[in-house]
């Protein structure tokens, strides 16, 4: 079985410690780990390949970056699945979440996009929001600040301390997710 981890973010060295980036956070983090190597695909994606498990039981794991910018990822996303012959229902989409405090997390499977432009473009090309989702919390701006500038923004130095395990949490959600389904997953991280 192939299961497809999609790190939503934006490209290049000007984005990579944004809280909009924190889904390719998890997805590098998820490659060292597992000593996967990344490797520019056709589809206008980077990725990385690992397996979990032995034997029969064992999952391919497919993580992907997309080259082009949030709101346009659901184009290469959906090559790469198509590519890869992977089913919305084998689709792990991580990204952050302006509605969940920092540092929480929420594993779900299907909904709404929340406003959020890489959800919505993800469920354009593919058709369905039938995949799943683990919501990396990153809270609201205090005050009067505005959401698209705010998730432009690096972590704040508070927020920097807290990161490393937050990020790490994110990766054994996914795998968790992989491994022992969706419900044990929520009972464990949707805290």
């Amino acid at each position: 079985m192939i299961w497809l981890v999609v790190g939503l973010g934006n490209p290049g060295p000007d984005y990579a410690s944004t809280r909009h980036n924190i889904g390719q956070m998890v997805v590098e983090i998820l490659a060292d780990q597992n000593k996967a190597r990344w490797t520019t695909h056709k589809s206008r994606t980077d990725v990385a390949a690992y397996k979990i498990g032995v034997g029969a039981d064992a999952a391919s794991v497919i993580l992907a970056k997309s080259k082009s910018y949030m709101n346009e990822s659901g184009g290469p996303i959906k090559a790469l699945a198509a590519f890869y012959k992977v089913e919305p229902a084998h689709i792990i989409v991580i990204h952050d979440e302006l509605d969940i405090a920092f540092s929480a997390i929420r594993v779900k499977h299907a909904g709404g996009d929340n406003g959020h432009n890489g959800l919505k473009s993800l469920t354009s090309s593919l058709g369905t929001a039938n995949y799943y989702r683990v919501r990396m919390g990153i809270g609201r701006p205090i005050g009067q600040g505005d959401p698209a500038d705010f998730v432009l923004k690096p972590f704040a130095s508070a927020e920097k301390k807290a990161l490393t395990d937050f990020l790490l949490r994110g990766t054994e959600a996914v795998e968790s997710l992989i491994t022992r389904g969706l419900e044990v997953t929520q009972q464990d991280f949707n805290s």
